[in-house]
């Protein structure tokens, strides 16, 4: 196994690097990873390209321009590259690993603290703050990757045949992803194709990846499928799915997921998932460990806390053993990749689309804090739900209107903003 892991002509030469080092380095890097991708990558450049010249700042930068371009949490996959660029195949797994394991411990003790406590009124009160933390950070994230993934008329008409794809219409979240690649595929046919920045590894055999890693991710939830209870096979092959197509980070597929996952499978309800995002926010590691909270909290309520533990194990091996597929299969040639005119044009458009996306989540959150009820209206192809608007929450509105305060008053940090709002919903929730 470990000869395939680090086959010497797929894997770079990463001798001078001891192991303990890396998983010194890594480890530290998973246990500090709060705050999002943007914190994170910085961190890791702080890290492997400021502090120690183990990458060079142009290679960090095209292994980062290859993440964006891959489906799943950008900044896991970017630690798994470095750690195969450092150490071979066994380095990047460590990495990948290390970056993982902290907030998916954090998130386990988390669900259950929430199963066994959240029913408490006074914690209730405290999730409202947090439910109406989690809309302003969302917008902020709209706000941030607007600024970055708009540039003009076509970039803005990506944007709103994403929110009203989703909004309106209720087309599949995979379909809107896969228009928009084909739209920007097709502006970047007349674009330069400039060469590599240098010549890629020399590839080993793709079958031989592509049978060890596809089989590790898929031959498990097969099992499940014939041997496991429902539950965990459900849960394993629709977070395989959504592994799939997530591009863009978490927020592109939180409003599919939480649409599944509530109204479809019927797991969970609405409050609860914005709960699992808001407690997510608050541990090491990708924001997609919400996943783990989902599928642990479906458990949980099905079967009791043992189930939970087999669902959120269930949901990291779908949603992350993908990533180390995509990884050791393309490593080699990141360099190439990372140059070429189609996908990059590809992904702007994606990039562009998930603005859209990720306003159609912030309206459904909006609506769901703000409202006791809504209802759906069903037109001739169009479905668009609409709040009662005699079940406004005031106490949400006002948690929701001090939020954007808070969080510029924080200065932005989520460890501060969350405890904050928490604490405001436990306040008005003790005077009215």
């Amino acid at each position: 196994m470990t000869e395939i892991l680090a086959d010497s002509k797929t894997s770079p030469k990463g001798d001078a690097i001891a192991m303990a080092d890396l998983v010194r380095v890594f480890g530290r890097i998973g246990l500090m990873s709060f705050g999002g991708p943007a914190a994170q990558i910085a961190l890791m450049h702080k890290e492997l390209v400021e502090d120690r010249p183990w990458l060079s700042e142009a290679g960090f930068l095209r292994a980062l321009s290859f993440c964006m371009m891959l489906p799943g949490p950008e900044a896991m996959q970017l630690a798994t590259y470095a750690g195969w660029r450092l150490r071979g195949g066994l380095g990047g797994v460590l990495a990948g690993l290390l970056f993982v394991l902290p907030g998916a411990l954090v998130i386990a003790a988390l669900v259950y603290l929430y199963v066994n406590f959240g029913t408490q009124p006074i914690v209730q009160a405290g999730f409202l703050g947090i439910k109406a933390a989690v809309v302003a950070i969302v917008l902020q994230a709209l706000q941030r990757l607007g600024k970055k993934a708009l540039h003009g008329g076509t970039d803005l008409a990506l944007a709103a045949f994403g929110f009203f794809a989703l909004f309106l219409f209720d087309l599949p979240f995979p379909l809107v992803l896969l228009t928009a690649a084909l739209l920007g595929s097709l502006r970047g046919v007349s674009a330069k194709v400039e060469p590599a920045a240098r010549t890629p590894a020399t590839a080993g055999p793709v079958w031989v990846t592509l049978l060890l890693w596809g089989g590790l991710w898929l031959l498990p939830l097969g099992a499940l499928s014939l041997f496991g209870p429902p539950l965990l096979a459900d849960i394993g092959w629709f977070f395989a799915k959504l592994a799939v197509v997530t591009f863009g980070g978490a927020y592109a597929v939180l409003a599919y997921m939480s649409q599944t996952v509530v109204a479809q499978y019927q797991w969970i309800e609405t409050g609860q998932m914005i709960d699992a995002l808001g407690l997510a926010e608050t541990t090491p590691g990708p924001l997609i460990l919400v996943t783990q909270f989902v599928a642990m909290l479906a458990g949980a309520l099905a079967s009791g806390m043992w189930m939970a533990l087999a669902a959120g194990l269930v949901a990291l091996w779908a949603t992350f053993m993908p990533c180390f597929l995509w990884i050791f299969l393309a490593a080699p040639h990141v360099e190439r990749i990372a140059s070429h005119p189609r996908l990059g044009a590809a992904l702007r458009a994606i990039t562009a689309v998930v603005v859209g996306v990720i306003l159609n989540l912030s309206v459904w959150f909006l609506l769901h804090v703000l409202f006791r009820e809504t209802v759906t209206l069903e037109l001739p192809a169009i479905s668009l739900m609409l709040p009662v608007m005699a079940s406004l929450d005031v106490s949400a509105a006002l948690l929701v209107l001090a939020a954007p305060v808070v969080a510029l008053a924080c200065g932005g940090r989520l460890a501060l903003i969350l405890p904050v709002m928490a604490g405001l919903g436990i306040a008005i929730w003790q005077v009215t």
